[in-house]
């Protein structure tokens, strides 16, 4: 049974996978950025960024709330929140 166990690593979802399953479910697409605006902002332990602005005062667009509840859900899905 011990060969079954997963790690912590292995239990989370992908950037993929929860687009997918948001696209399936709810009809739109997320991208990238929206899922790490989520995660950043219910907490989630992020890398770093290797690929920033250009200049200091860029803007990112922010995460429309529908998208939001969409991604927390797929995250509930997934069992990572």
């Amino acid at each position: 049974m011990d060969e079954l166990d997963l790690t912590s690593a292995e239990s989370l979802a992908t950037y993929d996978e929860i687009r997918e399953w948001v696209q399936e479910k709810y009809g739109f697409h997320v991208t990238n950025l929206n899922i790490a605006q989520v995660k950043r902002k219910l907490g989630f332990d992020m890398r770093a960024n290797f690929n920033l602005p250009k200049c200091e005062n860029s803007r990112q667009p922010n995460c429309p709330e529908e998208k939001e509840k969409a991604i927390e859900e797929a995250l509930k899905h997934f069992q990572m929140i």
